[in-house]
């Protein structure tokens, strides 16, 4: 079963992404520095109009680096979250040395019950199979790794990501592609066992963050994923 996750930052957003068949929501405050954190009671408001997962994104400040001061104020905020109805949380960050902080995220998420996704912060690594190896071996329940396969966008990353994914395939089972997905990259991804997808802008018309996720956009990315996943299984069948 494919993955498709929308970017909300509101509840008409949340409502719209699952009319069009969205299975999670990405959720945001604001799309300023590429996302950061929402108020806890914007979950309690999504809460009301939709029944698909959702995670809010666990980033207060630019960048991917964090200290222990806020450490222990995010360890609050998911707490918040958790208790405002969140299925699960969004985080990523780097050491100063941009390698994967595991000792943040062990920290944050410990041994626990929480699933979470480890965003675009993997695209920021100097070395990527390093990146790979220190995420692959993080506590805790990891479902998801976003990723654009470049610092860029899936666009400059999409053969890095079919590369990685067709050598190893518990990194395919892991990324999830987004950061300026397009339709004609979901075909080579799906070929390549990649079955999440994030989808920002594109949900939304003209590619605004100022208009709300569009319903029927939703369902065009649905039906599109759905499609290539189910034609991808008649290939194998044929083959074998």
């Amino acid at each position: 079963m494919a993955l498709l996750e929308v970017i909300a930052m509101s509840a008409a957003d949340a409502k719209h992404a699952e009319a069009g068949g969205a299975d999670r929501l990405e959720l945001v405050g604001t799309m300023e520095d590429d996302g950061l954190s929402p108020a806890p009671d914007l979950i309690e408001k999504v809460r009301l109009v939709t029944t698909i997962q959702v995670r809010p994104m666990l980033r207060l400040r630019p960048g991917f680096g964090t200290d222990g001061g806020e450490v222990t104020r995010l360890k609050g905020l998911i707490a918040s979250y958790l208790d405002a109805g969140a299925d699960g949380v969004v985080l990523g960050f780097l050491n100063g040395a941009n390698q994967v902080d595991a000792e943040v995220v062990t920290e944050l998420v410990g041994d626990g019950d929480v699933p979470y996704t480890f965003h675009r912060a993997i695209d920021h690594c100097l070395d990527q199979h390093r990146a790979w190896r220190a995420v692959k071996s993080l506590p805790g329940r990891l479902t998801h790794v976003l990723t654009a396969g470049s610092a860029i966008d899936v666009d400059r990353g999409l053969s890095d990501l079919i590369a990685r994914a067709t050598s190893d395939p518990d990194i395919a089972k892991l990324t999830m592609a987004g950061g300026g997905l397009l339709p004609e990259h979901v075909p080579w991804l799906v070929r390549a066992g990649i079955h999440a997808f994030h989808v920002g802008s594109r949900a939304r018309p003209g590619g605004s963050y100022k208009a709300y996720v569009d319903a029927d956009l939703v369902h065009s990315w649905r039906s599109l994923i759905d499609d290539e996943i189910a034609h991808e299984r008649r290939r194998l069948a044929a083959a074998h």
